[in-house]
């Protein structure tokens, strides 16, 4: 029943009155006029209702009888009744009207009408309160209208807007919490059937209803939010029009004056998305559009409502609107810096809630992770962590990978939260086992990518490491049994780098330890002018080991003055530092420091924050005595097969032997926490097991703890001793070292126990049983060192008629000719490895003795050198094979530069020596190159060497790989930073500057330049080339910075040089021509390089009388020895004419070394492994990636390796990878159309050259030079200028003949083949001897 069909019209009713001319009222009721009171009003009106309330729309004569009476109460005086109850009676009579005369309504004026209805509707303000009394009336009303639905009829009113309008304020303003479901039914039925019939909803109306959507008015009336989202939800079909006007009037067309919810949109587009996704069909196209608006704080207000509603956990928007969802993540590479930050922000609930549309958003993570701002980059790392915190089955690999990437970011901030978020992954997934081993595994790598960043420079870095190792990798606060459990694991599972790092971590901590030891012994002391320098410098020392070394220092000089005041304070630091606090101990003296030094009114105290990183890192956490015996029960379980070992993912053999290691280094930094029967026990049973390595770590953690086992443990002495002894005698030589060592280290009657050692062994020496040499020579060797007084003297006859003699002068067997340059350890002959630990047996034999008084220094240095010239083969014999001969060249070498580590040899050294020591950093050899330029870095490190050898890494300019050359260069960076270091922090070291100062390795460096063999001709413009580079490769880190005018310094040292002889040959007119030469070319880059040169140098430089005679009086050098059109190009690298052999580079050949090549920028195309199998793709490689696969050094070691090249064109060669090669170059012919161009390796078998081929092209050559051999061989005039080649298959000559190829040698590749330095050189060179190449193919 309602009022849908067109009403008639009434007025042929609207004169119907009762006979007698008045209005009939129901039985019983007496006329109601405003001469009553309104109580008897309202009880008439009570009487009325209930009988219009009985009445239905059949009863016609009633209908006709009661007609007056409707239109009576519809006059003014009831509409505007001041009395509520009297209005809420009349309204009730009204709806009933409409209902029992529907479809026709008695009231014909439509302002009549209009006026109802907006009477009506103001009575239904009533609703509100649901405890009146006449609520029930109220609901009548609503009910009464919602189900005739009687505002149907003012759909013929002309302003009939108005009134619905008011019609849904109204409900929308009294729905609340104490209505039922009934209340909000009949509403919804009410609005819907205006919405539902009507010819559409005007914009107000709309409105009315979207205003309850804001959020503002969400807030403050739930129930009317529920409401309309109710009701848009019931009438979708006929509203989504409007809405869609709506939008596209303020969205697209830009009027926002249509509406005052305009400025809205944004939130009722999420709103609307939300409640149905329906309503928006036609609006997101428009979103799509807005997306690209030129105004970035539009764009960021889109991006962040689709970023909800892409985001949200139900919606599908992203799959049903594929457009939209690619425009909206083409905003992450947005131009505007919030719209890219917003975006990404949206990542991780997306991530969250669609797992699926990870692989979409992982390219633009990817993009936004190297994004130039610090903050997006951040956010990055916030949005995968968060994900993955919450499943990490919602991140792959490849987000992983990106927050690794970013623990390296070059701010602190980034850095940081990629690194915490990394642990606490870690500790969820690995420590806890949140989600199952297949979860565990996928973020294994943490634990090692974590400890790795502790070999970043930063100390903020290196405090993070160790304040996540205490917290998430082995957390600090677990029971001590399952903390050693932790540990045990973590350190059986790391790779070998990142035990290094925790190793090195240990280390530190105990080093800053010990420096706070050594502070509190100052405060000990009488105070004095040397004491405080000496706390100050002690002050300095631990203020570099805490963030932001410039503000530390001054919190850590307050911290010291309060331990002089205070003295309970300083008692509790040292029980901290002692080597038998626990950790229970530890944590109540930091609670107790930190107490102390807080300041409640200082809720920010930054003294505070400092002191409490240096207790964390002094503090002993994780290791005590408790600890140490849990981790030896833990390794004695994994020894007897009972523990978890497979569990934790680690073998047996792994558990037991990363375990001694990890006592090993915690013998190092807490030895104390060892003494103890049991452990020592657990240690004896380590001796007795099959692994070497196992029982060499238990011998090593006796050396390091065992200093009290003589007193306090006599059964644990006499079950040791024995086993030492067998050791030495015939256990691996690391274990005979360790013993040795050890019985040094902890027992008071060591030289009977020696000599108990040193004798057997001395009588049972036998050449012919090389292998069983090995073990005795390295017992020996360290026993001389160790007791030279009681051993020296009869070590000489053993070294003159068995070492020296008998073993090495003589070959007893005939080496392997595979052909290799360098074997694995386990391939090499025992008679070899025999001979190097018979050449460090002499060098441990005086460095014990310390001293040359016998000249025995002398004798070994010359063997040492004839080891070098013969190139390893003392003998000469050609019975050594070449591998071998490699490692006897690196320990004649090493033994020189340990030699010159002791300063009483070091003065014996000549020059001659030491030039040929340092060519072993050129060798033709890679591992051989490696190791000496390690060991020369670390002995440089330590300042255990003298100055003139940091020179030795000029020569790694030369080195053909790349990864060489960049090593050699920050170890030099690393060696000059320590060395400027220690003589700011030494003040007594300014006496010594002559040896440390960085700068006067220049004068070194230019007198061993000079005497390079390969530098015969001084007017050369290649070697000159050369040497420029060797110049600029130690230059360019010393001219880094002009620390007290060091450049002019510099330039006045080589200004001197040419005002002096060449000491070493001082009457030879062409050495000093070289050495002046040498001079020129670095005033020549110097100048070059540096505008600040040219300034005064502050103080006279002095130099060496070794390397240079004193300059005389009168003479004068003002000559240039090289021309200007050299020095033009030296200066602007222009390419040198070459030969269409140009293509392979002209190898630095020695005697001591072999020769090997060095390639320019243009041939890394050529680089191919020979390791690797040849098969059609290793051609086709892009160039870089061949560059760098070849650069790892082992394929260029082999013997008379020979390349047969057939030239390819390249594809696709991006222009910019190509950078390196010199423009210039294009216009060299045949050369140029070899650069950058792929070179593909035949098979093995057609890469042998026969003997005779080598026999002519050693004929060809011109002869070799007069002077004699010494290390690397001079090079042939016709390697400087490959142009004069006629015949471009004609082998050019060295002038010295080569053994021929062994048929069993592999040919291929060397690994030198790699880009050079950015020098501007990359000329090419001429091909050696023993290099022939086929360019028919």
């Amino acid at each position: 029943m309602d009022f849908t069909a067109q009403p008639k019209p009434a007025t042929a009713l609207c004169g119907v009155v009762s006979a007698d001319g008045k209005i009939a009222y129901p039985p019983g009721v007496k006329e109601i006029t405003d001469k009553i009171t309104t109580d008897e009003m309202i009880k008439r009106l009570k009487m009325v209702v209930k009988t219009f309330m009985d009445m239905d729309q059949d009863s016609e004569d009633e209908k006709q009888q009661y007609l007056p009476l409707a239109l009576h109460l519809a006059s003014e005086f009831f509409l505007r009744n001041p009395n509520k109850d009297v209005r809420l009676l009349v309204a009730c009579c009204l709806a009933d009207i409409f209902r029992i005369y529907a479809p026709e309504a008695p009231y014909t004026s439509h302002d009549k009408l209009k006026d109802i209805f907006l009477f009506i509707t103001r009575q239904l303000k009533g609703l509100e309160d649901t405890k009146s009394p006449q609520f029930n009336r109220y609901f009548y009303l609503l009910e009464n209208l919602a189900w005739v639905k009687s505002y149907n009829i003012c759909f013929e009113l002309e302003d009939c807007n108005e009134i619905f309008i008011q019609l849904f304020r109204t409900l929308f303003s009294v729905i609340n919490n104490s209505h039922n479901k009934k209340v909000q039914m009949h509403m919804l039925d009410l609005m819907s059937s205006i919405i539902m019939e009507g010819d559409g909803v005007t914009q107000e109306l709309l409105d009315s209803i979207l205003i309850n959507l804001i959020p503002a008015h969400k807030n403050l009336n739930k129930q009317s939010f529920d409401l309309a989202k109710v009701l848009l939800k019931r009438t979708v079909q006929t509203i989504e029009a409007c809405i869609a006007n709506f939008f596209n009037q303020v969205l697209v067309l830009g009027r926002s004056s249509v509406s005052d919810l305009s400025e809205h949109v944004f939130d009722l587009i999420q709103e609307l998305f939300a409640i149905d996704p329906h309503l928006l069909l036609s609006v997101m196209p428009q979103l799509e559009f807005k997306l690209k608006s030129n105004d970035g704080e539009e764009r960021l207000a889109v991006v962040r409502l689709l970023a909800k509603l892409f985001g949200s956990k139900d919606s599908d928007l992203a799959t049903q609107n594929r457009p939209l969802w690619q425009c909206f993540l083409g905003r992450f590479n947005d131009i505007h810096v919030p719209v890219r930050l917003e975006s990404v922000k949206f990542a991780s609930h997306c991530l969250m809630n669609h797992p699926d549309l990870a692989k979409d958003l992982t390219e633009y993570l990817k993009v936004r992770s190297h994004d130039p701002e610090e903050a997006i980059r951040h956010d990055v790392i916030v949005t995968i962590i968060t994900a993955a915190k919450r499943d990490l089955a919602l991140v792959n690999d490849q987000l992983l990978g990106f927050v690794r990437e970013r623990t390296l970011d070059k701010r602190w901030r980034v850095r940081k939260e990629a690194m915490m978020g990394l642990a606490q992954l870690y500790k969820k997934y690995c420590l806890h086992g949140e989600a199952g081993k297949e979860a565990a595994e996928k973020v294994s790598w943490i634990k090692d990518k974590l400890l790795h960043i502790y070999y970043q420079n930063s100390i903020d870095d290196k405090l993070l490491v160790e304040k996540i190792f205490a917290q998430y990798l082995v957390p600090h606060n677990l029971e001590t049994e399952e903390r050693m459990k932790c540990l045990y694991y973590l350190y059986a599972s790391l790779d070998p780098n990142a035990v290094k790092a925790l190793n090195e971590m240990w280390k530190c901590q105990n080093m800053l330890r010990s420096h706070v030891r050594e502070l509190l012994d100052l405060h000990k002391q009488p105070t004095s002018e040397a004491n405080c320098s000496a706390m100050f410098g002690k002050l300095m020392t631990i203020a570099k080991n805490l963030p932001d070394p410039g503000k530390a220092q001054d919190f850590v000089k307050k911290f010291n003055q309060v331990l002089g005041d205070d003295e309970k304070l300083r008692s509790q630091l040292e029980l901290l530092i002692s080597p038998t606090c626990s950790c229970k101990q530890a944590d109540v003296c930091v609670r107790e420091i930190a107490r102390k030094l807080a300041n409640p009114k200082q809720p920010t105290n930054p003294f505070l924050e400092m002191v409490k990183f240096l207790l964390e890192r002094i503090a002993p956490v994780h290791i005590d005595s408790e600890a140490i015996s849990a981790l030896v029960k833990l390794m004695n379980k994994s020894i007897e097969g009972t523990a978890d070992d497979e569990e934790e993912g680690v073998s047996p053999d792994t558990a037991i032997r990363s375990g001694l290691e990890l006592l090993k280094v915690l013998s190092f930094t807490h030895p104390t926490s060892f003494h103890s029967a049991e452990t020592y026990e657990s240690l004896l049973q380590c001796l007795r097991m099959e692994d070497d390595k196992v029982a060499e770590a238990a011998i090593q953690i006796f050396r390091n703890t065992g200093h009290k086992i003589e007193t306090d443990l006599p059964q644990i002495r006499s079950t040791l001793i024995p086993i030492l002894h067998q050791k030495a005698k015939r256990g691996t030589p690391h274990q005979a070292k360790q013993a040795v060592h050890c019985i040094h280290a902890i027992f008071t009657n060591k030289e009977v126990q020696l000599a108990q050692i040193f004798e057997p062994l001395s009588r049972s020496l036998n050449a012919d049983v090389p292998e069983q040499l090995i073990t005795p020579l390295v017992s020996l060797g360290h026993i001389s060192m160790l007791a030279p007084d009681q051993f020296a003297s009869p070590m000489k006859s053993v070294v003159a008629n068995f070492i020296v003699k008998d073993l090495l002068m003589n070959d007893r067997s005939t080496g392997e000719k595979n052909g290799k340059l360098w074997s694995p350890d386990e391939e090499v002959s025992p008679e070899v490895l025999a001979k190097v630990q018979a050449i460090k047996l002499l060098v441990r034999w005086l460095l014990g003795m310390k001293n040359n008084q016998s000249k025995s220094a002398n004798s070994t240095l010359r063997l040492l050198s004839a080891m070098l010239v013969s190139e390893g083969d003392l003998t000469e014999q050609k019975r050594i094979s070449k591998s071998d001969m490699s490692r006897l060249r690196l320990a004649a070498g090493s033994a020189i530069m340990k030699l010159a580590q002791e300063p009483c040899y070091h003065e014996i050294i000549t020059p001659e020596q030491f030039q040929l020591c340092a060519l072993v950093i050129n060798d033709e050899c890679y591992q051989v190159r490696q190791i000496f330029a390690q060991k020369l870095h670390k002995a440089l490190v330590k300042l255990l060497l003298p100055l003139e050898y940091m020179a030795i890494f000029a020569l790694c300019a030369k080195d053909p790989v790349k990864e060489r050359r960049a090593h050699a260069r920050q170890c030099l960076l690393k060696n000059i930073s320590i060395r400027r270091e220690y003589i700011k922090q030494n003040p007594m070291a300014t006496e010594k500057l002559l040896s440390l100062l960085p700068e006067y390795v220049v004068p070194y460096m230019i007198h061993l330049l000079a005497h390079d063999p390969d530098f015969t001709r001084s007017q050369d413009v290649d070697q000159l080339r050369d040497i420029k580079e060797c110049l600029w490769f130690m230059l360019e880190v010393l001219m880094t910075k002009n620390e007290n005018n060091s450049h002019a310094f510099m330039k006045k040292m080589a200004e001197n040089i040419k005002l002096t002889k060449d000491a070493q040959s001082p009457d030879e007119s062409k050495t000093n021509e070289k050495l002046y030469t040498v001079c020129d070319v670095a005033l020549c880059v110097i100048n070059s390089k540096s505008a600040l040169c040219n300034a005064e140098s502050p103080k006279d430089p002095v130099l060496p009388v070794k390397f240079f005679t004193q300059p005389e009086k009168d003479f004068c050098n003002d000559k240039s020895y090289i021309s200007e059109e050299t020095r033009v190009l030296l200066l602007t690298g222009k390419p040198k004419p070459a030969g269409v052999l140009g293509a392979v580079n002209k190898p630095l050949s020695a005697t001591g070394r072999k020769p090997y090549v060095r390639s320019t920028g243009a041939e890394t195309g050529s680089n191919i492994n020979v390791n690797s199998e040849l098969n059609p793709s290793t051609g086709n490689r892009p160039r870089e990636q061949s560059s760098e696969a070849a650069e790892t050094g082992v394929s260029e070691n082999e013997e008379n390796p020979v390349r047969i090249i057939s030239v390819t064109p390249v594809k696709n060669v991006d222009p910019v990878k190509n950078k390196e090669i010199n423009s210039d170059q294009s216009a060299q012919g045949n050369i140029s159309s070899d650069r950058g161009k792929k070179r593909t390796v035949t098979a093995a078998g057609a890469e042998n050259i026969q003997q005779q081929t080598d026999e002519k092209a050693d004929e060809s050559g011109p002869p070799a030079p007069s002077k004699p051999r010494r290390g690397r061989r001079p090079k042939s005039e016709s390697q400087g200028n490959a142009t004069k080649n006629d015949d471009i298959n004609k082998p050019l000559s060295k002038g010295r003949k080569r053994a021929a190829v062994s048929q069993e040698s592999p040919g291929g590749l060397e690994a030198g083949n790699a880009k050079a330095p950015k020098l501007q050189d990359t000329a090419k060179k001429a091909a050696p001897t023993e290099r022939q190449i086929d360019l028919q193919r």
